[in-house]
C-alpha cells in the first residue's frame, strides 16, 4: 500500500510541476495545454559541404497572436519519407522561453547527414500532437 501511495504522489507531483509533454504522452492531459503560439517555417536548405557531408538547415519563426504572455515550448522537427514515416527527428530549443502578446522570435537549426530518403519536414511544439 505504501508503494502504491508513493507512486500516486509521484504522478501527482509530475502533473503539478509539469514535465513538458509527459502528461499528454501518458494520456493524462488532453488539448487543454495546447498553445496558441504559431510556427512558420522558411524553405529548408540542403547542401553538400566540401568534406562530402550534407548540411540540412531549417529556420522559421514562432509568433504569439494571443492577448497574453505565452511560454514557448521546445520545437520538435521531424523528417518523414514519401510514405509519411518518421526517418529522423530532433528538438530545437527556442532562444526565449516567453513571448509577450504580438511578439515573435526566430529559430534555426542545422544537422549533418540526415537520411537521404527524407522528403518532408514537419514542425510542432514538443508535447503537442503533430498534425
Amino acid at each position: 500500500m505504501a508503494a502504491g501511495l508513493l507512486m500516486l504522489l509521484g504522478v501527482a507531483a509530475i502533473l503539478y510541476v509539469g514535465a513538458p509533454g509527459l502528461a499528454t504522452q501518458l494520456g493524462l492531459v488532453t488539448g487543454a495545454d495546447e498553445t496558441p503560439l504559431r510556427l512558420r517555417d522558411n524553405p529548408i536548405e540542403r547542401r553538400e559541404l566540401d568534406n562530402g557531408s550534407e548540411l540540412f538547415a531549417v529556420s522559421g519563426q514562432v509568433t504569439n497572436p494571443s492577448d497574453s504572455t505565452q511560454r514557448v515550448p521546445d520545437i520538435r522537427a521531424e523528417l518523414r519519407d514519401a510514405q509519411g514515416r518518421i526517418v529522423y527527428s530532433w528538438t530545437i530549443t527556442p532562444q526565449k522561453r516567453t513571448l509577450t502578446p504580438g511578439a515573435a522570435i526566430d529559430f534555426n537549426s542545422a544537422k549533418l547527414d540526415v537520411p537521404s530518403n527524407s522528403k518532408r519536414l514537419e514542425l510542432s511544439f514538443a508535447g503537442e500532437n503533430a498534425s
